[in-house]
């Protein structure tokens, strides 16, 4: 995909910004009290056609680039992070996927109401006492002449209760490792799959997080998403990409409490709070060159796996130390429940652990830079 040229990428920065200042600003309190995003703010996110970020315009989607993608979900961040990551696991994890792996058949049932945001999309790859361990999952799929049956439970799962379908990963059989994982199109009232509960969070409040149980899922053959036996590669794939809008999400709610504490440094000025400040303008402005640096280079169709990481592994302990030190300015009233400093803190506080750990991404680029796989551009 050629790079869009650098006044398009603002100007839908702007109108991003516009939109989040009218529409996600004044809901945000509430969103994290409630734990709900309003169908309301949902419905306007699909009129302003957000839900079909990256999905190329034949597919019904908004074709946008990278770079592009991640200004909007920074924007959208800077006002909830929980709305910014539902819609990068809507179009990241499940909507990009079956861009790159889907039949003309899959994509035609699924890519044009995703685009929409009639249907939402899910992920469904983490387990019960798996963490990020991806190979040692157990949802078990089995082959039947008509199909498939799925048997297993998913923990940590964004967007489920709400998604249209989920992007479900399962093996065959345990002891076949990587290779013995598939990827399957698991559409919303399939019988058999359920939430089996909805999980309160630290932060990222408002966001769905839950628990799937999938117990004889039968699917027909054209629910695998990609070739029997590639589901690692289906994941692996869609999580670089992931992990770009993951960081640009960091990156927003950095911005945003890096603009609060600007503003509690001009009411109340010390030289203390000038040197928090100080540093956490150049922990913002670092965050965003690696996130924009990775976005580029997927844009440029160049290896970008480990720029992921770095840029995700970055960015989220920016968010984290802006968003800190901004409730460290903010003094008491910073600390106080529904204090817009301290939701972001325990926003913030979440990303290191979602689309990989720190401890995977540091892993991912010390392989890369060992040369076992794709090294960074340095």
């Amino acid at each position: 995909m050629a790079p869009e040229p650098p006044d398009t990428v603002q100007a839908k920065r702007r109108r991003t910004a516009e939109f989040v200042d009218r529409v996600v600003v004044p809901a945000a309190g509430s969103i994290d009290r409630e734990d709900r995003i309003p169908a309301a703010i949902v419905r306007e996110l699909a009129d302003e056609r957000y839900f079909g970020l990256g999905i190329p315009t034949e597919w019904g989607g908004t074709g946008e680039t990278a770079r592009a993608t991640v200004a909007v979900l920074e924007e959208l961040a800077r006002g909830s992070a929980a709305i910014a990551v539902l819609v990068a696991v809507h179009a990241s994890v499940c909507a990009i996927p079956i861009v790159d792996w889907g039949t003309d058949l899959q994509k035609e049932q699924y890519l044009r109401s995703l685009a929409r945001g009639e249907r939402l999309g899910g992920f469904g790859l983490t387990e019960p006492g798996t963490g990020s361990d991806a190979a040692g999952l157990r949802t078990r799929y089995a082959r039947e002449s008509d199909g498939f049956v799925l048997r297993g439970a998913k923990m940590f799962i964004s967007n489920a209760v709400s998604a249209g379908v989920v992007l479900v990963f399962a093996t065959r059989d345990p002891a076949l490792g990587h290779r013995g994982i598939s990827a399957f199109l698991v559409p919303a009232g399939t019988p058999g799959f359920s939430v089996a509960q909805r999980l309160d969070k630290l932060g990222l409040r408002g966001s769905e997080t839950t628990e799937l149980v999938l117990d004889g899922v039968r699917l027909g053959p054209d629910a695998l998403l990609g070739p029997e036996g590639d589901g690692l590669k289906v994941a692996f794939r869609g999580l670089a990409g992931g992990r770009v809008g993951i960081a640009a999400c960091a990156l927003g709610v950095a911005q945003a409490a890096f603009d609060a504490m600007r503003e509690n440094v001009r009411r109340a000025d010390a030289n203390w709070k000038r040197s928090l400040l100080a540093r956490a303008y150049a922990d913002l402005l670092g965050a965003r060159a690696l996130v924009e640096r990775a976005a580029g280079r997927k844009d440029r169709g160049l290896a970008y796996a480990a720029d992921a990481s770095v840029a995700k592994l970055v960015a989220s302990r920016a968010a984290f130390s802006i968003a800190n030190a901004g409730v460290d300015v903010a003094g008491e009233d910073g600390t106080r429940a529904g204090a817009a400093a301290e939701r972001l803190l325990r926003d913030a506080r979440v990303f290191p652990l979602v689309e990989g750990t720190t401890e995977i991404q540091e892993l991912i680029l010390a392989r890369s830079l060992l040369g076992s796989g794709n090294e960074p551009t340095v």
